[in-house]
């Protein structure tokens, strides 16, 4: 039989860092936490922190203890969760928000069927290219694209894209095609909200500042405008692929091409997510990377 005793505080205290930071977190008194470690460590007869004034570390002993413990917890947090899939649907109100034509274009047309699904949930989807800070604006999930900031929020891919220059061939043939990052100053480049581009060069990522007459931030907006021949653009290729396909725009500076981007949902560091977050998580999952192919 598992005696549990001290296992919940030791792991709080193993990645709290201190004694205060997983009694704040268990909602005990720090001498109950320390009590219940010191009982756990007598019952196995191992040291499992190295405590001092100033820090607390995890002992080897510890370090393999922790781990195990770990997936312990994980694996009854798991269990609790599949039940309580069985048990309840989602319900009450779920808050996201998304980029504006991403979530246009994929984002709110699998939430709808999710909520189609699920007719007790109130979805409210903010569609905003600003990043909306989560934890001030109370949101249960923002989904965003690319390089990732807030270290704060807890991350799950939900897949990836290329960002991929091209141009029409009606452009092309006006203006030429470039073949080296040092002739984007000869083109007029389409703009979304960024002043720059992404690439690799010589196996080093490297942004270059681009210019040009049109600036929008909608890429189904900027991919009409390089169909029609304004410029150069750079957009995901989940946008381009029909065009490419068919010869509508010529992808260039391929040579050049950035390392493929994530497309992460991020939401707050909980350990048990709601169902309501937890499913509609696992929705996008299954079904985005097929909207995007």
């Amino acid at each position: 039989m598992i005696n549990w005793e001290g296992i919940n505080e030791f792991v709080a205290v193993a990645e709290g860092g201190s004694f205060t930071a997983a009694a704040d977190k268990l909602g005990l008194s720090i001498a109950h936490v320390s009590r219940r470690i010191k009982a756990r460590e007598t019952r196995m007869n191992t040291r499992l922190l190295n405590r001092t004034t100033r820090k607390v570390s995890l002992t080897e002993e510890g370090q393999v203890f922790y781990q195990h413990c770990r997936q312990i917890l994980d694996a009854l947090a798991g269990a609790e969760n599949a039940l309580d899939d069985l048990q309840s649907s989602p319900t009450g109100a779920l808050r996201m928000t998304a980029p504006v034509s991403f979530g246009d274009t994929y984002i709110a047309p699998l939430v709808n069927d999710f909520a189609r699904q699920h007719p007790k949930l109130r979805v409210e989807l903010k569609l905003t290219n600003q990043r909306l800070d989560i934890m001030d604006e109370a949101l249960d999930l923002a989904v965003r694209l690319g390089p990732l900031e807030d270290s704060r929020l807890i991350a799950r891919k939900l897949g990836e894209r290329a960002p991929t220059v091209c141009a029409a061939p009606e452009y092309l043939a006006r203006a030429g095609q470039p073949h080296t990052l040092g002739e984007l100053n000869e083109h007029n480049c389409l703009l979304g909200t960024l002043d720059y581009w992404r690439f690799r060069d010589n196996g080093r990522a490297r942004t270059i500042r681009v210019s040009g007459n049109l600036r929008c931030n909608s890429g189904p907006s900027l991919l009409d405008a390089a169909r029609k021949g304004l410029g150069l653009v750079q957009l995901p290729d989940y946008y381009l692929r029909a065009d490419l396909s068919a010869g509508n725009l010529v992808p260039l500076l391929q040579p050049y091409a950035p390392e493929h981007e994530g497309i992460w949902a991020l939401y707050p560091p909980t350990r048990r997510l709601s169902p309501k977050v937890r499913l509609l998580l696992h929705y996008l999952e299954e079904q985005l990377p097929e909207r995007l192919a």
